[in-house]
């Protein structure tokens, strides 16, 4: 398995780069999208890092147009719109495929170290997906387990570059196991 440290990415601005600037923080990745039920999100996502960047959490956001078409947007009016419409504060990546045979290799290997997602409801949450798939996109269904299930799905990496805990798109940022484990991450 990769080195999450050692995966090429790039900022939303186009600027080559990788995790590495953030080793020794804890680090919460999210596959984001502007276009979606869930995107108010965004705003409990800005609040989280609000509160605990200065303990070392760094959310870090990469957007993705792989459910629904609702990230159609190029970078730069993704950036707008989180800026614009949410204060976003957070590092923002390129946009990257979380799905299928392009996975970006940062998902392909944050989906190996943690292949289950929690959630209280994700079943539930899976299930009207694919009715809302199967009604607007012609019988679509969701990504089967391991993969990412939709927008919003969250990865909590620890302080040594470890994926700790993963957690369903419908699990918001600001949920009481959210927090706790990102307390426990921080060793608070």
């Amino acid at each position: 398995m990769s080195n999450l440290y050692d995966i090429p990415v790039q900022t939303i601005t186009g600027e080559g780069t990788s995790l590495a600037d953030y080793r020794g923080k804890v680090l919460l990745i999210v596959n984001v999208a502007s276009q979606c039920g869930l995107t108010p999100q965004y705003d409990a996502l800005e609040k989280l890092y609000s509160r605990f960047k200065g303990s070392g959490l760094v959310v870090c956001g990469f957007p993705a147009n792989d459910f629904g078409a609702q990230e159609p947007g190029s970078n730069q009016e993704i950036f707008k719109f989180c800026t614009g419409t949410f204060a976003v504060d957070f590092p923002m990546f390129s946009k990257i495929p979380v799905t299928g045979p392009d996975t970006h290799p940062l998902y392909q290997t944050l989906i190996a170290a943690q292949p289950k997602a929690t959630g209280p409801t994700r079943e539930t949450f899976r299930e009207r997906l694919n009715g809302f798939l199967h009604g607007k996109h012609n019988g679509a269904t969701t990504n089967p387990e391991p993969g990412i299930l939709w927008n919003f799905e969250k990865f909590l990496v620890d302080r040594n570059g470890n994926v700790v805990a993963r957690f369903s798109p419908e699990v918001t940022p600001d949920d009481p196991s959210v927090v706790a484990a990102i307390e426990s991450a921080l060793n608070y």
